[in-house]
């Protein structure tokens, strides 16, 4: 594992520079070019510009669904629920999905929680039990089609860092304009900045374009509560990378291009279906994964990296360290401030160049990653 400690990835970040709207437009927001240092700043719209003819841009078209419901108990109590996962439908129409549940006396099996909207119209939940990692969420039992029944009742799943509720501008602007499969419950947010405009110009560039899926959990959100990274135990996620993408890297390599992640979940996709492949090309497939990228880390697809600015602490921060190395990351981010630039999930962003690899394959660290 690396050598770090949780604290090596702590920053001090001024209020202010969290982000709580998106910028007007989305291609208008600020670009940190960190490829080399000093870094350049850029606007969004300049990205095309700075990729190469024969270059492969990787998507994750996931789409957010209005996975956070308000109500209450059988008992009265009211609850908050958010959903995690949306499990595949059973033979009499009903769904069933994790989720985390927040109410002051957590319900039992067997009991009903009633969900309602705004107009007052409401529907039953019954409570299977406690699941998922450390039985830390609650599997429920829907009456009807989850994905239905989320976006007639459910709100925006914003993030804990914004504060404002969830209007028809977020339900807009927190879902990529290439949104495809519903599932995630956060955005993958360094894909926030592409429009209509921005896709024209890299077709126009010769920069070919690929996606994956990865549905994105709230684990994102969660802090790193342990001082040493070994201790810390990765949140898993639902991923599929079709053979079409495989194809597509495959191609852009022979010919000399450069992959580039849109995205760190898009990168971890990439890199977790690629481990343990003697022709570091990812396989196809779907699966879930709990890679845990840290300094040390051996990539093997992705040599650019287009993302937002991360939370302290987080195990964003540190798969950005890997990435781009610790250094030229802690560089990155004390511009990024000076230059008051927006953080987080309405953020700006930045480019980013893989380092020069110091992984040694017989470095017990390059195995500090795990996929499941």
């Amino acid at each position: 594992m690396s050598h770090h400690t949780v604290a090596d990835f702590d920053f001090d970040l001024p209020q202010e520079l969290i982000a709580q709207h998106p910028a007007p437009e989305r291609s208008a927001s600020r670009l940190l070019d960190g490829r080399t240092l000093p870094a350049t700043e850029r606007v969004f719209r300049e990205l095309p510009g700075l990729l190469e003819p024969g270059d492969l841009l990787v998507f994750n078209d996931t789409r957010v669904i209005r996975a956070r419901l308000h109500g209450a108990k059988d008992t009265g109590g009211s609850v908050e629920a958010l959903v995690e996962r949306v499990l595949p439908g059973t033979e009499d129409g009903r769904h069933e999905v994790w989720a985390h549940l927040r109410a002051s006396k957590s319900p039992r099996a067997g009991q009903t929680v009633h969900f309602h909207n705004a107009a007052g119209e409401r529907f039953p939940a019954e409570v299977l039990g406690r699941c998922g990692p450390e039985n830390g969420l609650f599997h429920l039992r829907l009456p009807g089609d989850a994905l239905a029944l989320l976006e007639q009742f459910g709100h925006v799943p914003l993030p804990p860092y914004i504060t404002h509720a969830d209007d028809e501008d977020d339900a807009r602007r927190y879902q990529t304009v290439f949104a495809r499969v519903p599932g995630a419950v956060a955005a993958p947010t360094a894909a926030l900045h592409f429009d209509e405009g921005v896709l024209a110009a890299l077709e126009a560039r010769g920069v070919r374009r690929a996606s994956v899926t990865l549905h994105v959990g709230a684990g994102t959100f969660q802090p790193v509560r342990v001082e040493s990274i070994a201790d810390h135990r990765m949140h898993s996620e639902w991923f599929e990378v079709p053979q079409a993408t495989v194809d597509a890297i495959a191609e852009t390599r022979a010919h000399g291009g450069r992959v580039i992640a849109v995205g760190t979940t898009t990168l971890r996709s990439l890199e977790s279906a690629a481990l343990g492949t003697p022709d570091r090309l990812p396989r196809a497939g779907a699966r879930d994964t709990d890679i845990f990228i840290t300094p040390g880390f051996d990539f093997r697809v992705v040599d650019r990296l287009v993302t937002n600015f991360h939370l302290p602490r987080s195990t964003l921060m540190m798969l950005v360290s890997a990435f781009a190395g610790f250094d030229a990351i802690r560089t990155l981010y004390a511009d990024a401030i000076a230059r008051k630039m927006r953080f987080f999930s309405y953020g700006d962003a930045m480019l980013l160049q893989r380092a020069a690899s110091e992984v040694n394959s017989a470095d017990p660290s390059v195995n500090n990653a795990v996929s499941r």
